[in-house]
Parts: C-alpha cells; structure tokens; sequence
C-alpha cells in the first residue's frame, strides 16, 4: 500500500528536500505551511501552527504513516522561542488524529543542542567535538529541547514512534528561510563580484583553520526517511551530516573559484556580513531587475546574522554518526558538491544570475 505523509514546513530548506524525495519514492505526501508552495506531487495545506483551532482544522482528514517536522519560528528571546516553538510542535500533534496505525514522527533540530541556544552560543561549558549523541542537553534552557518534550509527551500519549534529528549547518534552496548560509554566501559573491568588492571570509580563526562539516538538505532527507522505516531506529536522536570533514580556507576558494572571483587571503580579522551587506538591498535590486531575476528582495535570500553566527564560532565543530553507521545509515554527500549543486539550482532558477 501506498505510505502516506505530512510534511510540515513544506516551503523550507528541509521540507522541500523532504517532500521531494517522499514524492520521489512513491509516498503521498501533504505539505504544510502558513504560505505553501505549489510543490510537484505535493497536497497543501494551509495552516498556522500557533493557532490550535485552525491547525486541527487543517489536519482534521489526515492519518499520516510518517511525520516530518522541519520548522520553526525564530523570536526575540530564547524564553520567546520556546514559548512559540514548543506550542507549534504541541499544537501539530494534538491536532493530528489519533493514529489507528502505527505512526512514526521525525523532528529536526539541531547542533544548538550542543552548543546552546542563540543568547549562549558557543559560550560557556561545551562538550568535546566530535559531538555525540550521548553528550545530552546542556544546563541551559533551550527550544530544541521543548520541542523534544513535546514529540515525547505525545508519543508516549498517542503510542507512535519518533526520531530526532540533528543536522549542522543545512545547505539548500528556500527563499524567506531565517536559516541560509548556501544561498548567503552566493548572494555575497554576486555582490562581490558586481562591485570588485573583496571575497572575505567573514568568520573566526577557528573556523578557518579548524575541521568542520555541514549537512546537505538531500542527505537530511534521506537520513529522516531511513529513521521512518528502520525499525531499528525508532525512538533515537541522531546527528546527521554529509560524511566529509572540510577546513574552511580549503572551501572559500573553492566557492570563490565557481564564482569566477579571487578569494581574498584570510588576515585573521573577524568581518561579519551583517556588516559588509549592510546598505547592499538597493544594489541587489539593481542587479535582480537587470538580470530579470525572480527575487528583488535581499532579505529573502540571505541571512547574514546566522552564517555570521556559524562562521564566527571561536571553537572547532566536527560531529560523530557513528550512531546511525552502526544502525546502517550508509548515504555520503560531498560538501563541495552540495555547495556547488546549490548554485546551480539557484542560477537555473533565476535567483542569482
């Protein structure tokens, strides 16, 4: 028989991959969202999750096998965000009926659940890298971790089973996502291209020198799918990322080079792209209605606060997933190529030229 899912935060980096990859492998699939987008094979459905009413209005005729919970919505405090965050997820699964069937529920989070939430980033007591599922939560309040009591909470209610999921840094195509360093950093190499302006990593010492990885939104996907139907890994967290390891002065010249821009040589100075695009809106309209691109609007493609907040991090970040090797989690997505298949995508659909 045909499995059936929901997808919510459908117009995201991760609900897009998500759902195509469902359609792709012969699920049904419906995509929640508050503005869906008219995704191939995708059912939509219309709804904002912080209002209870409506959203059990919305799901009232679903019966979903599986369940892919890929958003959020970023506040001014993290007291706000959990406030917010944890009543969408509380709100979604109350409003779903009953399972009849069993049911599985994926949640992605991510590796704030390591190094804290956005008030504490990076500060303070952290664990070791490689981080490792086992290192648990940090003494800090944090939304990843009451959006995790809320899915437990109702698990444990509704009997069906659930999975969490922590990717690094997600590379792939949304527009008006909070969250977008592939997108960011193509929209600061047009910039710099257009004005001659130079191509400077905007991050720590650290960043540039240390090993890190990054998780592409495919193999997040693939990853929450094979959770969904791997008894095995039923009710586990885990950390999920490309497979590779990477020095970020090894990948800026690689991204500069399909740019066909120099990378400028890294002096050690930290230069935020909040401030190197700061002012940059009216010039990227400029450039969008020249090249007859499809979106005007700057701050819909990029999000310099979050790369910024990744790229300036003062300590290494690799991750282990030695969890779901084990489990047998075999899929590898070169970053490079990730990078690479984004800015193609991108430029095929007219949103840098």
């Amino acid at each position: 028989m045909t499995k059936t899912a929901l997808v919510v935060g459908v117009s995201g980096i991760v609900g897009s991959a998500t759902a195509t990859l469902l359609v792709d492998r012969g699920w049904q699939v419906s995509g929640l969202a508050r503005r869906p987008t008219g995704q191939a094979g995708v059912q939509p459905i219309c709804a904002d999750l912080q209002d209870v009413d409506a959203t059990a209005r919305a799901l009232t005729d679903l019966r979903p096998d599986a369940v892919f919970i890929t958003t959020w919505l970023r506040q001014d405090s993290e007291a706000e965000n959990i406030r917010v965050n944890s009543a969408m997820v509380r709100n979604l699964l109350d409003g779903l009926p009953k399972p009849t069937a069993p049911r599985h529920v994926a949640l992605v989070t991510g590796l704030k659940h390591y190094l804290g939430p956005f008030e504490a980033y990076g500060k303070g007591a952290l664990p070791q890298t490689p981080f490792r599922e086992e290192q648990g939560r940090l003494d800090v309040e944090n939304f990843y971790y009451a959006q995790e009591d809320e899915v437990f909470a109702a698990a444990a209610r509704d009997g069906f089973t659930w999975s969490v999921h922590r990717p690094h840094t997600v590379i792939g195509k949304a527009v008006g996502n909070a969250m977008n360093m592939g997108t960011t950093l193509a929209v600061y190499a047009t910039l710099c291209r257009e004005t001659g302006r130079p191509f400077a990593f905007p991050g720590s010492a650290a960043q540039w020198n240390g090993l890190t990885d990054m998780t592409d939104a495919r193999q997040l996907a693939r990853h929450m799918l094979w959770a969904a139907t791997t008894p095995e890994a039923a009710n586990e967290a885990f950390n999920v990322v490309n497979g590779d390891v990477f020095r970020w002065s090894w990948m800026w010249g690689r991204i500069a080079n399909w740019f066909g821009i120099a990378a400028t040589p890294f002096d050690g100075i930290v230069r935020p792209l909040e401030q190197q695009m700061d002012g940059d809106a009216g010039l990227w309209r400029t450039i969008a209605e020249r090249e007859g691109l499809v979106e005007l609007d700057l701050s819909r493609l990029a999000s310099p606060w979050h790369t910024d907040a990744d790229l300036g991090r003062p300590i290494e970040v690799v991750t282990d997933m030695s969890k779901s090797r084990r489990l047998g989690f075999t899929e590898y997505q070169p970053t490079d190529d990730a990078f690479f298949d984004l800015f193609a995508q991108l430029r095929n659909d007219r949103l840098i030229p």
